[in-house]
């Protein structure tokens, strides 16, 4: 049987694509052939369509708004995201994976009617990917979303939890999810309960199996930097808690979770034990726990996901639990991980020369991305 996932051998893989920090997990004697899964996330920068949604202020991406947005200009937007989509996770080192990446968490989309023009362009339109994607309450009509190969991975259930402020008007409300008689996390139905002053993007849940094991996916886009750090903060407690429901539901489950989270990795959004708990080293990191590879990448390589004021950021981040770790390989195991970089992605010349080559700045389209590059990891389990 023809696998669309990449065969590979753990000699091959790692003499040509593991760093330095892996070389002592396998030896060259232990060849065995491995299935390979990719997992990316991507903001895609104001993915909007010409049209008026009603009830969301989009009016800026109309051909009577700001950014003069028109059918030319989105077809050519569709084209540029459809290309970064279906080269994500396509190259391990030195090695190809044709099937690319099997889920990809996306942001900034306006519905689902953009993702399904994305996947009817050439670059993805043979891919056979899916879409989990719920309407949320955003008001500018942000939201999030998954593309997912189902010949590696089994949809099952997509929930989307509401995200909470903490409020006068919903003393009751601390988070956007129930537990209910069965012990199945559930999401609030109505995302406009208690205070709707606030509202924002929710959480989007992908569950499902990969590899015939359990998994969880959640992909965020938490509040802007232009909100105090207390928002992204609660965001990173009711993602937490979240994640502790569905471990109680499924135990033994994988979770990862992924997004925008507008703080970096030592942000406490994403590190303090009292919102998400990242740890940022294998060695303290539970079953349990939930792992941050992009630490070192952000403070000790340097490469961050976006840049501002000339200065990388890493919001962009990919996070998952401990039992994704070690080096036995019968079960999924996390790989390594990567900022996708690419010098089509990156602007050349010009003030912001060396950061991402987005849409538009400063009121002129420029045909770019985003301003945010993709981030990637990969999981690996042998073949029986």
């Amino acid at each position: 049987m023809k696998h669309l996932f990449s065969l590979l051998t753990v000699a091959l893989l790692f003499s040509l694509c593991a760093p330095k920090a892996h070389a002592d997990v396998l030896t060259s004697e232990q060849e065995k052939r491995l299935a390979l899964y990719g997992i990316a996330f991507y903001n895609l920068e104001n993915l909007f369509d010409t049209i008026h949604d009603a009830g969301k202020n989009d009016y800026e991406f109309l051909p009577t708004g700001s950014y003069k947005w028109n059918g030319h200009k989105y077809r050519s937007k569709l084209k540029n995201m459809a290309r970064v989509l279906s080269e994500l996770c396509t190259q391990v080192g030195k090695s190809r994976n044709p099937a690319g990446a099997a889920v990809i968490g996306i942001s900034e989309i306006e519905n689902r009617h953009v993702v399904e023009d994305l996947l009817q362009q050439d670059a993805l339109r043979d891919r056979g990917y899916q879409i989990a994607h719920i309407d949320g309450p955003d008001r500018r009509g942000v939201e999030c979303g998954f593309l997912y190969n189902p010949r590696l991975f089994h949809h099952q259930q997509t929930m989307l939890v509401p995200y909470y402020y903490l409020s006068d008007k919903q003393p009751e409300v601390d988070l956007g999810f129930y537990v209910d008689e069965q012990g199945k996390v559930r999401a609030y139905d109505n995302f406009l309960r208690g205070d709707t002053t606030h509202i924002t993007r929710g959480f989007l849940v992908m569950s499902g199996t990969m590899a015939g094991e359990k998994m969880h996916f959640i992909v965020c886009h938490w509040p802007s930097r232009a909100a105090a750090s207390p928002a992204r903060e609660r965001a990173g407690y009711q993602v937490r808690h979240l994640k502790e429901a569905l471990q109680r539901q499924d135990p033994g489950c994988h979770i990862i979770i992924m997004g925008d989270m507008n703080d970096d990795p030592n942000n406490p959004s994403m590190n303090s034990p009292e919102c998400l708990g990242c740890k940022h080293t294998k060695e303290e990191t539970g079953e349990d726990d939930l792992y941050n590879p992009w630490w070192d990448t952000l403070y000790k390589v340097g490469q961050g996901s976006l840049l501002y004021n000339g200065k990388w950021n890493l919001f962009d981040q990919i996070v998952f639990t401990g039992n994704l770790l070690g080096t036995d390989r019968s079960s999924l195991k996390f790989l390594r991980h990567d900022i996708f970089l690419r010098d089509y992605l990156m602007q050349q010349e010009g003030r912001y020369k060396g950061g991402p080559l987005r849409t538009t700045a400063g009121g002129t389209w420029l045909n770019g991305y985003s301003d945010h590059l993709p981030t990637q990891i990969y999981l690996v389990k042998e073949l029986q």
